[in-house]
């Protein structure tokens, strides 16, 4: 390497780059789409997979709860992928998981109902759900790792965050579907079989992105990692659970921030919409498409501006910004349609800030364990948080109606507490990174 190399001008993203970035991005909605298009009709799978005299209360968590079987499942998932991807190699584990997450979506599309199958239906729904959060246990961890060994080392934010906003597309794409079939569909004609038309189209997009995968390459990180036989000489996980778990730590944390402001601003609030605010299904599905159309450019951005700022001050504002723009609209979306609409549109630039959370996540272990790390801590954190908190919070519910924004205040406060950890120890970041690959990508730059 030239001793003048980390002194030259970054390398600009290429038109491979972007190549790269677009259709892993747009791979990694097609999945989203696929795992989270459940949630929006689980009042009618409440309804069609559990007896029907089952009060509406207990039907409805019992619904999440299979929802959350799909979070729980996750971790397992994650690391068996994972420790492939560390092995093997990045490009592989994307096909499988894609492929997995296709046909269990499907499975969900050809159901047979309670009315047809009694207890079994519920049962086999549980099984498909658990399939498909253990692919998509290695696709999230997977798609950050992937973009962010492609790009130059000074532009893994700005990647991380598009990835992010391609998932966010993902929900937008569900929500969407949604509200397209509560606006051409009856009640009774979604119960009588058009709430299968999401799955359907969910396995079909899953099968397009499978196609669409094989024309990406392999990390250049990976390649001269296997090349020089630097690869993990040892189980991936275990290096981690050594080595690293100040790395493992503040990644399960920051999959709390993420997990919580997704899974109740986004996906949990067409429900609570309907439920404490009054308003219909169709107004309620349309409000999160236009939050999440914010939700999508908010991500992006957020992954250019902690490029620039560093990840202290970057969640200490975001997290100021998210408790306050969270919590007026939990406190006002019951004044009018406009109203909640505009305050939708503004959390949704607040919720921008998991776009950051990757950047971080990605830099905290090195390469030859970082799929492995990563995935662990995500997946982990995410079945604790993610797959509990629609439980947890409509439970609370019934105690307090703003239950679900207190919560989301508590996440602001964990935010700006991660941001101020993150500022203490700034320099820590590179070398996290790991020296031979901060090396490596210098010398490219």
């Amino acid at each position: 390497m030239s001793p003048t190399a980390p002194h030259a001008a970054p390398r600009r993203l290429t038109r491979q780059d972007f190549r790269t970035l677009g259709l892993s991005a747009l791979g990694g909605a097609l999945e989203f789409y696929d795992f989270i298009i459940f949630v929006f009709f689980a009042a009618v799978i409440g309804k069609l997979f559990f007896p029907a005299d089952m009060p509406e209360w207990l039907r409805l968590i019992q619904t999440f709860g299979i929802f959350a079987a799909g979070y729980l499942v996750r971790p397992l998932g994650g690391i068996v992928l994972a420790h492939f991807g560390d092995m093997f190699g990045r490009k592989r584990v994307f096909a499988f998981s894609i492929l997995l997450m296709a046909l269990s979506t499907l499975g969900m599309a050809i159901m047979p109902t309670y009315a047809t199958i009694g207890v079994m239906a519920p049962i086999l729904l549980v099984v498909m759900r658990i399939l498909q959060g253990a692919a998509i246990g290695g696709e999230v961890p997977g798609a950050w790792t992937f973009v962010a060994e492609h790009v130059p080392l000074r532009r893994v934010g700005f990647a991380c965050g598009f990835l992010t906003s391609g998932l966010s597309l993902g929900i937008l794409l569900g929500s969407s579907i949604a509200t397209v079939i509560n606006t051409v569909f009856t009640a009774e004609m979604i119960e009588a079989g058009a709430w299968r038309i999401p799955f359907f189209l969910g396995g079909i997009f899953g099968l397009l992105s499978v196609w669409m995968r094989r024309w990406l390459r392999e990390t250049p990180i990976f390649n001269e990692m296997k090349e020089s036989r630097a690869l993990a000489p040892e189980l991936p996980l275990k290096t981690v659970l050594r080595d690293h778990m100040s790395g493992v730590v503040i990644s399960m944390l920051l999959t709390w921030l993420l997990s919580a402001a997704i899974v109740v601003t986004t996906l949990m609030t067409a429900t609570l919409l309907q439920k404490i605010y009054g308003y219909t299904a169709q107004q309620s599905l349309a409000a999160t498409s236009f939050g999440t159309l914010f939700l999508i450019f908010a991500t992006s951005a957020a992954g250019a501006i902690i490029d620039r700022v560093g990840p202290g001050r970057f969640f200490i504002v975001g997290g100021v910004f998210f408790g306050a723009a969270t919590w007026a609209f939990y406190s006002y979306a019951g004044t009018s349609l406009i109203v909640m609409f505009a305050l939708y549109a503004v959390m949704g630039l607040a919720v921008g800030i998991v776009g950051g959370v990757p950047y971080v996540m990605v830099r905290a272990f090195p390469a030859r364990v970082r799929f492995s790390g990563l995935s662990f801590s995500y997946n982990v954190a995410y079945a604790i948080f993610g797959g509990l908190t629609p439980i947890a919070v409509t439970s609370m519910l019934a105690v307090n109606p703003m239950s679900h924004a207190y919560y989301l205040l508590f996440i602001a406060a964990l935010s700006i507490a991660i941001g101020i950890y993150l500022s203490r120890r700034s320099n820590a970041a590179e070398a996290a990174v790991g020296i031979e690959e901060l090396t490596e990508r210098l010398a490219r730059s």
